[in-house]
């Protein structure tokens, strides 16, 4: 039989699931209409008429509970039949959850839909013929009931100005007389602006004055499209609070028009996204960082590869792994205090990890924590300390003894290396690949000193850093420019 075809919203996230129920339903000789939000929902229903709304329980953002409490709040949606639609069986709890916020059904198999859908679209159709014979007695009693008239039509309009939105603050919709310029606000939309309705007056002037300055054109955007024919307009703005704190929106609008096709009235739905922006953010940050310390690892890397030196491949094979392996180690420690830095004793400790040395080493000094930089410079250095030690130094013979002491002056860390007990020491005549990158490091990179005092009964080194720097350049850049130019002197 042929009938008028009314409209079937059908709100599911998932591209899978819409075409399944659109395949399913294609033959109900109904107009199927698609929203793969929420928010998107909203939309449509704001500038269509719809006989039944289908709900996906399972949604980001705005889920199937929470897009019927919206509807469901609203006097336009009020006798929409709204189906709950689920790939999963809910709890009982669950489904009494969506009866209260509105749902007529719920059906967790889709088979089930087209009956159902059938008996509330034919209910739809006859409900507008009621309301067709309703408007035509109505139009006959409102000639002799002028007064009455005027009064049921004031309660419909402010009827229709209720809270579309009551996710805490989240979200708020809002109402423009386009005609009169009068505007009404929900109490959502008063706590997303940060103001109140006792001490806000709502016109377009002072909704404008709220929003960011850099976002002040496209509310005329906007303004000028509605007057040009636009029926619909979504924008993500930033709004500054009278406290001073700004608040990101994303916001939809729709207009209503006359018989001539003129815009009479717009109404929308305002929802706050600031927490997912500052997320957004955070992760970018986050990114970003993540990136530029590879970077650096990776260029120091690379330094310590080209400016190794040694006599045979075994040599410098040896060389190259223990200077990356510290390098390795401090980035370690940084990683697991998310890079605000390292502990000087921790830095040590893992350093000493590769010998076992029972009570040879003495360890003393405060608790220092060492800027990522610093850390990552001193690791390679005190590497360098260890490998000559365990090499030709007190390390290398189960006599040899060794403190290492620090202390804080101010803004500078003093660090001792005292060795005793190990084989006769002689001052070397030349300085070794290891000694040079320790100077350059320490002086160049940190801006500190590096002191050896070569006794005979074991080195003294002191070295003296800075606990906070200002780096001219990469650690990268200025581990390369400092080491060639000791190679440059040395062979010079």
């Amino acid at each position: 039989m042929d009938h008028e075809k009314v409209n079937i919203l059908l709100v599911d996230d998932q591209p899978a699931k819409l075409l399944a129920y659109e395949v399913i339903l294609k033959d109900l000789g109904e107009n199927l209409v698609i929203a793969s939000s929420g928010r998107e929902a909203l939309e449509i229903l704001l500038k269509s008429e719809i006989a039944v709304i289908l709900v996906d329980v399972c949604m980001p953002e705005l889920d199937g509970f929470e897009l019927a409490a919206m509807i469901r709040e609203h006097p336009r949606f009020q006798k929409i039949a709204m189906i709950f639609i689920s790939a999963i069986q809910v709890s009982d709890i669950d489904r009494l959850r969506g009866y209260e916020m509105g749902a007529v059904d719920y059906v967790p198999v889709p088979e089930v839909l087209r009956a159902k859908i059938k008996v509330f679209a034919e209910l739809y159709r006859k409900t507008r013929e009621l309301e067709r014979l309703n408007r035509e007695l109505e139009d006959r009693v409102r000639a002799r009931t002028a007064e009455l008239e005027s009064s049921t039509a004031k309660l419909l309009e402010s009827e229709q100005r209720r809270s579309m939105a009551i996710a805490a603050g989240k979200m708020g919709s809002w109402d423009w007389d386009w005609i009169n310029g009068d505007w009404m606000w929900d109490e959502g939309q008063y706590r997303i602006f940060g103001v109140s309705p006792e001490a806000f007056d709502v016109t377009s002037a002072s909704v404008q004055a709220l929003l960011h300055p850099d976002d002040v054109d496209q509310f005329r955007k906007a303004i000028a499209e509605f007057n040009t024919g636009t029926r619909a307009y979504e924008a993500e703005f930033r709004i500054q609070r009278p406290d001073g704190e700004v608040r990101w929106c994303v916001g939809t609008a729709a207009a209503t028009l006359d018989g001539n096709g003129r815009v009479v009235r717009v109404s929308g739905v305002t929802v706050d996204i600031t927490e997912r922006k500052r997320a957004e953010e955070r992760q970018n940050l986050l990114a970003r960082e993540v990136d530029h310390r590879a970077k650096n690892a990776l260029a120091l890397a690379q330094s310590i590869v080209r400016l190794t030196r040694a006599d045979d491949v075994k040599t410098y094979v040896n060389a190259v792994e223990g200077r990356i392996n510290a390098l390795a180690r401090v980035h370690t420690i940084l990683s697991l205090s998310s890079w605000q830095g390292a502990e000087i004793s921790k830095l040590i400790e893992e350093e000493l990890a590769p010998y076992s040395l029972g009570g040879q080493i003495r360890l003393s000094g405060p608790e220092v924590q060492l800027v990522p930089a610093t850390a990552q410079t001193l690791a390679l250095a005190l590497h360098e300390l260890f490998t000559n030690s365990a090499k030709y130094g007190a390390l290398s013979t189960r006599s040899g003894r060794l403190a290492i002491g620090w202390e804080v002056d101010g803004e500078m860390l003093a660090l001792t290396w005292e060795e005793s007990g190990g084989p006769l020491v002689r001052q070397p005549k030349t300085r070794g690949f290891g000694t040079k990158s320790l100077l350059a490091s320490v002086e160049s990179q940190l801006g500190g000193q590096a002191q050896f005092d070569w006794r005979a009964e074991g080195l003294l080194c002191r070295l003296e850093v800075p606990l906070t720097r200002k780096a001219t350049l990469p650690a990268a850049e200025k581990f390369d420019a400092a080491i060639a130019g000791e190679l440059q002197r040395a062979s010079g």
